[in-house]
C-alpha cells in the first residue's frame, strides 16, 4: 500500500490547489478524482458559464452595434460551435492542471476515493480497485445540484447546471426554477440568444442573499431585457404536454397559473457531495461536514475545504480553504481571514464584499452608507455601459470601510480594489486619498469615498 504525507478527495478548485500548494511545502501527495480535474467549476460551472456569457455579450454588443453608428446585418450563431469552443477552453485549463500537478510531483489516482477513520483511502474505477494511506487526508468532494421534490418533475424533462452547458438547441421558451446566482448568469445567456425566459423564485426578490438595491436594480434591467420574473411564487406543479411541458406556478395571495415551456431548469442550490464519506464518523453540521477555523474535522488529521463545508459556496472560497488546511497541517496556520468577494456574472453584473449596511447595524457599527450613480461617469458613457452603482459602508467613528457593492458592466474585474482595503482594515479617507486613473469606471469608488465624506466633486 502506497503511503503518503498528505491524500486529497477531490480534484477540483479546492483540491487540486491544495495539492500543489502542499507539494510546494514539501509534502508528498495523492489526489484522488473521481471524474474531471478542475471539479465542477472548471467542466460544469463557472468556465462553461463564464464562456457562453461571453459569447452571449458578443452577441448584445453585436444587437446593439447601430447605436455606435455601425451596422451589421444578417447575424446568426451556432448553438454547436458554441458549445464546442466551450469544451476547448475546458481541455486547455484541464491540461493546464495536468501540467501543474505532474511539475509539482503529485501522483493523481482516477477513481473515487472511500476514506476512513485511519485515513486510508480505497480508491474504486471502472478497471480496478485499490489503496493507499496518508498521514492526513482533506476531504474536497465538492457538490452537486440539488433537486427538490415538485410535484410533477420527475415526469418532465429538465436541465440542471450540470447539463445546460451541454444543450444542443436553443430552446424558445425557458423556465428557471430558483431567482439565485446560477439561474439568473444562465438566463441572461438565453436571453441573449432570443429565448423567451421566464424565473420563477420562492423569495420576495431575485439574489435575496445579496444588497437589496443591487437586486432590485438588476431585476428591473433584466425585466427591460425582456426576461420575466415570477418572485414570491412557488412551483406547484409539473405537467407533460404535447411537445412541451407544463408549468403551475402559485403567487402569494392569488390563485395558480400555468405557462407552457420548451425547456426547464432547476437552479435552487446545490448539495454536498458525501460520496466516498457516508461511513466515515465525522461530525456534521446539518447537510455539511463540521470544520473548525483551520479546516480540522471531528478526526484528527482529516479536514474538510469547499462546498463540503458550507459558508459561500464558491471557487475561490474553496481554495482558499484548501490552502488553510495545507498550512495547519504544515505547521504554518493562517492567521488572518480574508473578506471574501462575491460576483455575479449577469448584465450587468454585480460584484460585493463585506457587510451590508443592515448587516453592519445587526453587529453593533454605527455606519454611514453613500451610492454614487455611474450613469455620470465618463468611461461608462463612452462605452455605452453606464447602468449601475457604487455603493460604499463604513463605520461612522473611524470611517473603516465595512462593504463595498458595485454593479455595472465588468465589476467584477474591480472588486479586488475594495477587498484590498478592507483586507487591510483601510478607510475611507485613505481611499479618497488615492489617485484613480481618468476616464475608468473605478473612479467611481474614488467618487463614492469623496461623497462619503461630503467631498465629493460630481457627486
Amino acid at each position: 500500500m502506497d503511503k503518503f504525507d498528505l491524500a486529497i478527495i477531490g480534484g477540483g478548485p479546492g483540491g487540486y490547489v491544495a495539492a500543489i500548494r502542499a507539494a510546494k511545502e514539501g509534502l508528498s501527495v495523492a489526489l484522488v478524482e473521481g471524474r474531471d480535474l478542475g471539479g465542477t467549476c472548471l467542466n460544469r460551472g463557472c468556465i462553461p458559464s463564464k464562456t457562453l456569457l461571453k459569447h452571449a455579450e458578443v452577441l448584445e454588443q453585436i444587437k446593439d452595434s447601430r447605436s455606435f453608428g455601425i451596422t451589421v446585418n444578417d447575424v446568426s450563431y451556432s448553438i454547436e460551435e458554441m458549445v464546442s469552443r466551450k469544451n476547448n477552453v475546458i481541455n486547455q485549463l484541464q491540461n493546464g492542471i495536468k501540467g501543474l500537478l505532474k511539475q509539482n510531483k503529485i501522483t493523481v489516482y482516477q477513481g473515487y476515493g472511500y476514506v476512513d477513520a485511519n485515513k486510508t483511502v480505497t480508491i474504486k474505477s471502472d478497471r480496478d480497485t485499490q489503496q493507499i494511506n496518508a498521514d492526513n487526508v482533506i476531504l474536497a468532494n465538492g457538490s452537486k445540484p440539488f433537486v427538490p421534490e415538485l410535484p410533477g418533475l420527475r415526469e418532465v424533462d429538465y436541465y440542471t447546471s450540470d447539463t445546460i452547458f451541454d444543450i444542443t438547441e436553443v430552446p424558445d421558451r425557458m423556465v428557471i426554477v430558483g431567482g439565485g446566482v446560477i439561474g439568473l448568469e444562465i438566463a441572461c445567456i438565453f436571453n441573449a440568444f432570443d429565448t423567451k425566459v421566464e424565473i420563477v423564485e420562492m423569495a420576495d426578490r431575485i439574489l435575496p442573499s445579496e444588497d437589496a438595491e443591487a437586486s432590485d436594480f438588476l431585476a428591473k434591467q433584466l425585466t427591460g431585457k425582456g426576461i420575466t420574473i415570477h418572485t414570491a411564487t412557488k412551483i406547484t406543479g409539473f405537467k407533460k404536454g404535447s411537445g412541451e411541458s407544463v408549468v403551475e406556478v402559485q403567487k402569494e395571495g392569488k390563485a395558480s397559473t400555468t405557462f407552457e415551456t420548451d425547456a426547464i431548469l432547476v437552479s435552487v442550490g446545490r448539495s454536498p457531495n458525501l460520496t466516498g464519506i457516508e461511513d466515515l464518523p465525522v461530525k456534521m453540521n446539518g447537510k455539511f461536514v463540521d470544520v473548525n477555523q483551520n479546516m480540522k474535522t471531528s478526526i484528527p488529521g482529516i479536514y474538510a475545504i469547499g462546498d463540503l463545508v458550507g459558508g459561500f459556496q464558491l471557487a475561490h472560497v474553496a481554495s482558499d480553504e484548501g490552502i488553510k488546511a495545507v498550512n495547519q497541517i504544515a505547521g504554518n496556520p493562517t492567521k488572518v481571514n480574508g473578506e471574501i468577494p462575491r460576483c455575479v456574472y449577469t448584465f450587468p453584473e454585480i460584484a460585493s464584499v463585506g457587510l451590508s449596511e443592515d448587516e453592519a447595524k445587526k453587529r453593533g457599527y454605527e455606519v454611514s452608507t453613500k451610492k454614487v450613480d455611474l450613469a455620470g461617469n465618463g468611461k461608462a458613457i463612452a462605452s455605452g455601459e453606464n447602468s449601475g452603482f457604487m455603493k460604499l459602508t463604513a463605520d461612522k467613528k473611524y470611517g473603516e470601510v465595512l462593504g463595498v457593492v458595485m454593479v455595472g458592466s465588468h465589476v467584477t474585474e474591480m472588486i479586488s480594489q475594495a477587498t484590498a482595503f478592507m483586507h487591510l482594515e483601510g478607510t475611507v479617507d485613505e481611499i479618497e486619498n488615492m489617485i484613480f486613473p481618468h476616464p475608468t469606471v473605478s473612479e467611481s469608488l474614488f467618487e463614492s469615498a469623496s461623497a462619503w465624506l461630503g467631498k465629493g466633486i460630481h457627486a
